[in-house]
């Protein structure tokens, strides 16, 4: 397939290229007329930016390299499809690093990407980063740096994630008014922004509906679901608990379907003896059996709006920025293994 060019756009328009550069890149200078031409005319004949090109130049290697504990996950990899869906029709390749929950390999990845001289990171913390001097070194030294889904606090950037709190609470509620009262909850380590989060969202929905909170209904898993044995131990606990829990809130993927496996292991039935709601965007919940009650982030649409905000940053590196925290809604999707048997 033939390759057009911004000379071809000139040609075909009777217009300078200078011009139609200005125009593809949203220029003040250029009337809004002569950029809806342009735009117009470009979507029809599918143009693309040479990425070469414009790295040679505007001295940029028009790449992003992203962060994230692993790419199997749902989350992550839908939220990665939205990245790519910006940076590629802005003229960006997506560079993929994953620190499987482990510090150390995030910092070797961060290194990495560094040296390979992308133009932005967005990141989602590891399960063992609490240190964050590796980011807020190349930060200070003007590499733009975006967080998303798990952020740091108190550290000046663009951050983008789900309203956790919100849907760990409506999951809560629902198992309340479902008319579970031993809820249990299934989280990640305990000091990442998700798991704060979603634990604050779980205990305020316990608080208003006036159940007391049991904290060893209540179980950390520091890598997040990625060590079998660690999860295996945690939900064990609760399900061999001398006052078992009715009902489990997971928090994560990797948690929700360990802990379904688990639970029939145990000779368990979902949910007339353990109802079970996860935090996850697995795409087959639905095919489970019993289907998953579910909260569903907006992973694509995360991933769009940090790239957005990435690339306004290395764009416009000399801009005064108002860094933003941006929440975007969840959604609790209601199946089978969280609604109560009819008999009881």
């Amino acid at each position: 397939m033939e390759i057009i060019t911004i000379k071809d756009i000139a040609k075909a328009l009777n217009l300078s290229t200078s011009t139609v550069s200005r125009a593809l890149r949203g220029s003040y200078e250029i009337n809004v007329e002569t950029k809806r031409l342009v735009m117009e005319y470009a979507e029809r004949m599918n143009y693309r930016p040479n990425p070469i090109a414009l790295s040679l130049k505007e001295n940029r290697s028009r790449s992003i390299g992203v962060i994230v504990p692993e790419i199997a996950n749902n989350f992550f990899s839908q939220a990665i499809n939205g990245m790519e869906s910006i940076a590629y029709n802005r003229g960006y390749h997506v560079v993929i690093s994953q620190n499987h929950e482990s510090y150390e390999r995030e910092l070797v990845s961060t290194q990495y990407l560094a040296q390979r001289r992308v133009d932005g990171l967005l990141v989602s913390l590891s399960g063992e980063s609490n240190d964050l001097e590796h980011f807020k070194e190349l930060q200070s030294k003007g590499l733009p740096i975006v967080f998303f889904d798990r952020v740091p606090q108190n550290y000046i950037t663009h951050k983008v994630t789900a309203d956790n709190f919100a849907g760990a609470y409506q999951a809560t509620e629902h198992l309340i008014q479902q008319g579970y009262c031993r809820i249990a909850h299934l989280t990640s380590p305990s000091w990442l922004s998700i798991t704060y989060e979603r634990l604050e969202g779980y205990k305020k929905a316990l608080q208003d509906y006036e159940i007391p909170i049991e904290e060893s209904y209540i179980k950390y898993c520091s890598h997040g679901g990625m060590i079998a044995e660690e999860v295996e131990n945690a939900v064990l606990e609760l399900i061999r608990h001398p006052v078992r829990p009715d009902a489990i809130f997971a928090a994560g993927d990797r948690l929700t379907t360990s802990c379904m496996s688990l639970v029939r292991q145990e000779g368990l039935r979902i949910p007339d003896d353990v109802a079970i709601v996860g935090f996850t965007n697995l795409v087959t919940a639905h095919l489970l059996n019993p289907s998953l009650s579910a909260v569903l982030q907006p992973a694509f649409e995360m991933g769009q709006l940090a790239t957005e905000f990435l690339i306004d940053l290395i764009e416009r590196p000399k801009t005064t920025i108002r860094f933003e925290t941006k929440r975007l809604e969840t959604n609790l999707v209601i199946r089978g293994s969280s609604m109560r048997p009819a008999n009881k």
